[in-house]
């Protein structure tokens, strides 16, 4: 019997690595001459990088890079296996979990650092770019992001921007005769799972900032300097980008990656299983295991066990989902591809205490499942 484990990381307590991992150790109590292909997945936020890299037996690039707060910071990012493509976390660089809560300031906030990131990318020499913006501190509109490839962005006076959001309500001007020539020779894939606009009441100010520390009155000051950027891109490259769908995401970082860099934005675990081959594994697989620290309603909508699912559903290959956490809604995996899910909690404790024991209860789980499989066999 061939298997597949395909989870996505549990937050806060094991990678998707680790959970691949105990996964396996579990089948293999019950089924010690099992084959087992371990793909770890990601859709596109944290965990990206280390899926990648685990799945393609890649490699993790370290540097440090400006920070959300124009500090160094340090930072990474993962190369395939083949060496042919790297994938970026914004999150790595311009993340909101590397400002402490008090510090967190939107106005201040530059997506410098990613941009180095991918400039760092482009001198390895690699032209394919997985690029998932989840977890940004940032609503500079992915201005800083262009400022560190060569884009130009001046007030009135012919000054260079300031850092931040804060600061775009007085760009007057935009010059890209110097942005990165590379980068019309690159690939760049965006792993974007949200369709807010750029501006607006579903904008990028309205609903991200205050989750990245913006003030009410923050929020107004975002969105007017977010409508002047949309207006200056307007009046000087020709492009209407305030109501561009996923324009939005990470603060406006997916307008500037697909209008700087000409990138192509798709659902985050559909990139991942495309890098990873997975759709290739799937031949001759008898089953599917899939996995996340909560599976409920929200799942279905762009998360990495249902896109893993709904693929394995194309080669009628029976799925199973392990969660720490079966949320409300959670049936709603069953007309999407997940045939059976299963809680890894055997008891009732406090949260560190499961948090501490998600990997042995992991385990626990999968030996159970393994179990219950191999005397269902013997009917």
């Amino acid at each position: 019997m061939k298997i597949i484990i395909a989870p996505d990381s549990f937050k806060e307590s094991l990678s998707a690595q680790q959970a691949a991992n105990a996964i396996e150790q579990g089948f293999r109590q019950i089924f010690p001459d099992i084959e087992c292909l371990k793909l770890p997945v990601a859709d596109g936020g944290e965990g990206t990088v280390a899926a990648l890299v685990a799945a393609t037996n890649g490699r993790e690039i370290n540097l440090t890079v400006t920070g959300p707060q124009g500090t160094p910071v340090s930072a990474f990012y993962g190369i395939n296996g083949k060496g042919t493509c790297a994938v970026i976390e914004m999150a790595a660089a311009s993340g909101l979990m590397l400002v402490s809560p008090a510090e967190r300031n939107p106005l201040t906030a530059t997506s410098l650092g990613t941009g180095e990131l991918i400039r760092h990318v482009l001198d390895a020499g690699i032209r394919h770019i997985i690029l998932g913006v989840g977890g940004s501190a940032t609503v500079d509109g992915g201005v800083g992001m262009v400022q560190a490839l060569g884009g130009k962005f001046s007030d009135a006076d012919g000054r260079e921007l300031e850092h931040g959001g804060g600061a775009l309500s007085s760009l007057a001007h935009i010059d890209l005769s110097e942005l990165d020539s590379r980068l019309s020779r690159c690939l760049i894939e965006v792993a974007c799972d949200v369709e807010n606009p750029l501006t607006g009441p579903a904008g990028a100010a309205a609903v991200f900032g205050p989750q990245k520390g913006a003030t009410p009155e923050m929020v107004v000051q975002l969105e007017q300097g977010l409508c002047r950027l949309a207006e200056v891109i307007n009046n000087d490259l020709h492009q209407d980008v305030s109501q561009l769908v996923g324009g939005g995401a990470a603060g406006g970082m997916g307008m500037a990656a697909k209008l700087f860099l000409n990138g192509n934005m798709r659902s985050g675990i559909d990139i991942i299983i495309e890098a990873i081959g997975l759709r290739e594994s799937m031949l001759g697989t008898d089953l599917v295991i899939v996995g996340e620290g909560r599976i409920d309603r929200q799942t279905i909508e762009g998360k990495a066990p249902i896109g893993v699912a709904r693929l394995a559903r194309r080669y009628q290959i029976p799925v199973i989902g392990i969660a720490g956490v079966l949320g409300e809604g959670v049936d709603i995996v069953h007309q999407h591809g997940i045939d059976a899910v299963f809680s890894i909690l055997p008891r009732l404790e406090p949260l560190d205490m499961v948090l501490t024991n998600a990997e042995s209860n992991l385990r626990y789980c999968a030996r159970n499942i393994a179990q219950m499989m191999k005397l269902g066999a013997r009917q």
